[in-house]
């Protein structure tokens, strides 16, 4: 199979079998990400994606789960991907589950009908990186979208049939709006309503935009007692039923996995212990800068 780059995958698709459809992402732009920058964005042909399944079949006949890389694999021409989809299905015959990051630029290119079409097909997951429901953060980390469009694209992909993980960066927002940065992280998440949202915290990557604001003095990261405050903020104003919460990226200053709300009162209680033993101005996995 013929890799190109460094990959990237979700944790939870570590047992996945990891079929890149596209070179990098189809934005790759935001301020804060340094994942893709070796390669320029392109869509594979179809005839080396099927070569690759054909691989994968002979080696690992026994696959139950793909995962459609690199950044935003639902960029494709919705009938290349149903050719896809449909060779992924007729070559393992064990196959559970389809899986792919969709950007919200790519997502909104795809109408409601052709989402659903998809969701018929095979694709069963999507991971959508929210990363803020905060207009300004948006705006100022250059996601190319806003929340109005962030929140229509989370919906489209729910409405498909498509099981939904929602992205958010904690700590995106920096100190000055940490708070409403949670809030309005929490109304997003409430409108779209995800089966699974995942939390991670944003950490300064060499080379990125957001890094060289951060040595420049313009953006004030959170220590972990802010990260956890943020965090607190953000659950106690999460209003969705049957929430898988994860927050247990190496990032995060304490993991959890919880369901939400059954487990909120719980989780709060954990966040306000951890908190009140938090020195100030520790940062998880974060050299100084």
């Amino acid at each position: 199979m013929a890799y190109e780059g460094n990959i990237y995958r979700p944790p939870s698709e570590a047992r996945s079998f990891v079929l890149q459809c596209t070179v990098g992402c189809s934005h790759n732009a935001c301020t804060f990400c340094g994942m893709f920058k070796d390669k320029r964005f392109r869509i594979k042909e179809t005839d080396e994606i099927l070569s690759d399944i054909d691989e994968a079949a002979r080696r690992l006949p026994n696959v139950r789960n793909v995962f459609l890389a690199d950044g935003d694999a639902i960029a494709l021409p919705l009938e290349q991907l149903l050719a896809i989809i449909k060779h992924l299905r007729s070559s393992f015959s064990q196959l559970e589950s389809i899986s792919t990051y969709a950007g919200p630029k790519s997502t909104l290119a795809k109408s409601p009908e052709e989402l659903k079409l998809l969701h018929q097909a095979g694709i069963t997951k999507a991971y959508l990186g929210v990363e803020s429901g905060d207009d300004k953060v948006l705006h100022d980390t250059c996601k190319g979208v806003d929340a109005a469009q962030m929140e229509q694209a989370g919906k489209r992909l729910v409405e498909a049939g498509i099981e939904l993980c929602a992205i958010i960066l904690v700590g995106l927002a920096g100190k000055e709006r940490s708070l409403e940065n949670a809030r309005a992280t929490a109304r997003i998440i409430n409108r779209i309503q995800p089966s699974e949202l995942s939390a991670m915290t944003y950490t300064p990557v060499p080379g990125t935009k957001m890094f060289a604001q951060i040595e420049d003095g313009e953006f004030a990261l959170l220590d972990d007692k802010g990260v956890l405050i943020e965090t607190r903020e953000l659950v106690s104003n999460l209003k969705v039923d049957g929430l898988r919460f994860v927050s247990n990226h190496v990032s995060n200053p304490v993991a959890a996995i919880c369901i939400l709300p059954e487990q909120k009162d719980q989780l709060i209680s954990s966040l306000d212990a951890t908190i009140q033993k938090t020195p100030e101005g520790a940062r998880r996995g974060v050299d100084a800068l």
